[in-house]
């Protein structure tokens, strides 16, 4: 494809940017649109994969033929094969007359299936039968229709772990992925975000006949750093929310950190410092809840040593320790890897820690009868009830007491973390 037929492709197809990345996408599209090959289009929410199959479709042999795009997300499970194939009269409740579905309304044309990965499993089957034989059933009927339709898919999910995890037939996703094509994230394409801040800040100025606005130095390098978690609908917003609201012409970084996400301006990385960074992030809410239980295990073991400790040193070596007051094999090796979870069923039931036995303590010694006739002999032992959370309580509150009521140091003294003593000190209503 020559330079200038790209260029007219973008200004026919309303495409900003010249990115080798997006110019390479778009040449794809150009390329295989005369055949009839499946496509589909891979890329992150909002980053202009709905461009593609407009291309493919008026560059095809179907450019006469009708267009009809559907956006899979939208559509209810309950109706989706209503919509896709068309239904009987009479096949559910509502059903009150015959009705045709996207692919028999597309045929000789182009249907694009946008975030395809959101399709349940049945309806993954039935379009599976369609790309392989071109044939359908409606809802509620036995009989079997023809169609003759391009499929241009798009996607913004990661399709291997997709299939790997469950939700997308594996054998549904080589079929649409016979041709691919990658939109790049619009904070790979650095250069293109001052053409489309400029564009879609120009609109709305002319619009609403506004003072048209300029990015300083500092505005303009926050802009190519900004990571874009929303692309270019991120950025559209963005630019026309300063247009508007903006109280000088002049935009600097200060005026824009007002609208954007602070957590999104850190440097962004490419290639595979970005994939490793993001690799070493939680994948999910569970996995961060684990981690802090795990943190709070290592607080509640740390806590029992310290009182084991303390009663060793205080020679009460009568006292029956829980078997699970020290670190058990997987505590003891676990290194501060994320294990594989098990799913929530599998749980076994938690099971009570026995309460420790009675500490039996000798009496103290005693004069015979024939020193002191008015003392009893007393050879039996004492039993005192001293459970093990009484000697907890009790070593806190010492603790406290020596450092005046100072946490920091009482934690420091117990050598255990400030949380764990604010939690023990609530249990214990020490405060």
């Amino acid at each position: 494809m020559t330079t200038e037929e790209l260029i007219q492709i973008k200004q026919r197809f309303k495409i900003i940017g010249n990115t080798p990345a997006l110019n390479r996408a778009i040449d794809v599209a150009v390329q295989v649109a005369p055949t009839d090959l499946s496509v589909l289009i891979v890329g992150e929410s909002g980053s202009g994969k709905e461009f593609f199959p407009n291309i493919i479709h008026h560059y095809s042999n179907r450019k006469f033929g009708p267009y009809h795009p559907v956006n899979c997300a939208a559509i209810p499970e309950g109706t989706i094969d209503s919509e896709l194939f068309g239904h009987e009269k009479g096949a559910f409740t509502g059903a009150i007359a015959d009705r045709k579905g996207y692919f028999e309304v597309a045929d000789g044309g182009t249907i694009f299936l946008d975030e395809v990965a959101e399709l349940p499993l049945p309806t993954q089957a039935r379009l599976l039968r369609v790309l392989e034989s071109g044939e359908f059933i409606r809802v509620g009927s036995s009989k079997v229709l023809k169609t003759n339709v391009r499929v241009v898919a798009a996607t913004n999910k990661d399709m291997a772990e997709a299939i790997k995890s469950g939700q997308f037939r594996a054998d549904l996703y080589y079929r649409l992925n016979a041709i691919s094509i990658s939109v790049p994230p619009l904070r790979e394409r650095p250069d293109d975000i001052l053409r489309l801040f400029r564009k879609f800040t120009a609109d709305v100025t002319e619009q609403y006949r506004m003072p048209s606005v300029q990015l300083t130095d500092d505005a303009r390098n926050l802009l190519q750093t900004y990571r874009w978690p929303g692309n270019v609908r991120e950025l559209k917003n963005l630019a026309e929310r300063v247009a508007v609201l903006a109280a000088s012409q002049e935009i600097t970084a200060e005026d824009l950190k007002q609208y954007i996400d602070p957590v999104n301006t850190m440097p962004v990385l490419y290639g595979a410092a970005s994939r490793q960074n993001e690799g070493q992030s939680f994948a999910n809410e569970r996995e961060i809840l684990y981690q802090i239980l795990f943190d709070m295990k290592k607080d509640v073991r740390d806590l029992k040593a310290l009182v084991h400790d303390l009663m060793q040193k205080s020679h009460i070596t009568d006292v029956q320790v829980p078997a699970n007051l020290y670190l058990d094999d997987d505590a003891a090796s676990f290194d501060g890897r994320m294990p594989s979870y098990p799913r929530e069923e599998s749980f076994a039931p938690v099971q009570e820690v026995p309460a420790p036995a009675a500490v039996r303590t000798p009496a103290p010694a005693v004069s015979s009868r024939k020193d002191n006739p008015h003392i009893q002999e007393a050879s039996e032992y004492v039993e005192e009830s001293l459970s093990l959370d009484a000697m907890e309580k009790e070593t806190i509150r010492k603790a406290l007491e020596r450092n005046n009521g100072r946490r920091k140091n009482a934690a420091a003294d117990l050598n255990i973390s400030e949380r764990t003593l604010y939690r023990k000190i609530k249990i214990y209503h020490l405060d």
